[in-house]
C-alpha cells in the first residue's frame, strides 16, 4: 500500500477545512488508481465552477498526494486562506506584471521535486451556458514539454450544479454528484524533438491535452462535445 505524501501542518489544515466543504456534495471518483502514488504529474482539468478547487483539493489528497495549485496572488492577501495556501505551497500567479513567469518557474520546480501540479489550462471558469471547455492557455504545454512527468488528463463534473459563478446561484440541496473521471497519460513522445518554445507546438499540444479532457467529460455527461470550442481563450 502506497504511503501518504507528507504536507506537514498546513496541508493537515487545509484538509480539515476543506474535507467538510466537500460533503455538500456527493463523490464519483472514477479510475484514480490513474493518480501516481509518487513522483512528478501534471493534472489537466476543466474549470467550470468557484468550487472546483476545493473538490480537486480534497479528490487529489485523497489519492495520498498533496496538490499544488496556482493561485491569483490576491487570494494570498487574504487572512488565513493567504497563509494556508502560501506555507502548503501552492504557486501564486501574478497576471500582468514582470513576475508573471514566475508562476511557471515554480511549477518546474515543483515537478523536478517530484509533486503533482494541478492546471485548469482554461485559466478561468468557462463562460459556455452548457459548461463545455473553451479555448486553453498553453503554459500547461511548457510544462509537459519541458519537464519528464506524467500529463494526466481529468474531466470533473457537478460542481457547477452547486454553485453557477456566472448566475450567482448556490443550489446545495438536494445534494448532487460530483465526478471525477481520469484518463490515460497522454502520449507526448511525437513532441520529443519539437522546440518546447515554438507556439504552434504549444497550441498543438494544448489543444491535444484539452481535446481529451473535453472527450472525458462527453462520457461522464453521456453527451456529445461541440465540435468547436465555445469561445477564445485569448
Amino acid at each position: 500500500m502506497a504511503r501518504r505524501e507528507k504536507g506537514g501542518f498546513w496541508v493537515g489544515l487545509a484538509a480539515f477545512v476543506f474535507y467538510p466543504l466537500t460533503r455538500i456534495g456527493k463523490r464519483s471518483y472514477l479510475a484514480a488508481e490513474k493518480i501516481p502514488r509518487e513522483g512528478p504529474a501534471v493534472l489537466v482539468l476543466n474549470h467550470i465552477s468557484h468550487l472546483d478547487p476545493v473538490v480537486d483539493a480534497v479528490f487529489v489528497h485523497r489519492q495520498k498526494r498533496v496538490p499544488r495549485f496556482f493561485l491569483k496572488d490576491s487570494l494570498l492577501k487574504v487572512p488565513v486562506l493567504g497563509k494556508i495556501a502560501t506555507a502548503s505551497g501552492q504557486i501564486p500567479v501574478s497576471r500582468n506584471s514582470s513576475a508573471a513567469g514566475d508562476s511557471l518557474r515554480a511549477a518546474h520546480e515543483a515537478l523536478r521535486e517530484g509533486k503533482i501540479v494541478v492546471i485548469y489550462p482554461e485559466g478561468t471558469i468557462t463562460k459556455d451556458p452548457a459548461g463545455w471547455p473553451k479555448e486553453s492557455f498553453t503554459g500547461v504545454a511548457r510544462l509537459a514539454l519541458q519537464n519528464d512527468a506524467p500529463v494526466i488528463p481529468i474531466a470533473r463534473w457537478g460542481t457547477s450544479q452547486i454553485y453557477n459563478g456566472y448566475t450567482k446561484k448556490f443550489t446545495p440541496f438536494p445534494r448532487k454528484t460530483v465526478t471525477h473521471l481520469i484518463g490515460d497519460p497522454l502520449d507526448l513522445s511525437a513532441y520529443e524533438n519539437a522546440n518546447p518554445r515554438s507556439a504552434a507546438t504549444l497550441r498543438e499540444v494544448t489543444k491535444l491535452m484539452m481535446d481529451e479532457v473535453t472527450r472525458l467529460l462527453g462520457e461522464i455527461r453521456h453527451e456529445e462535445p461541440p465540435v468547436k470550442k465555445p469561445e477564445d481563450g485569448a
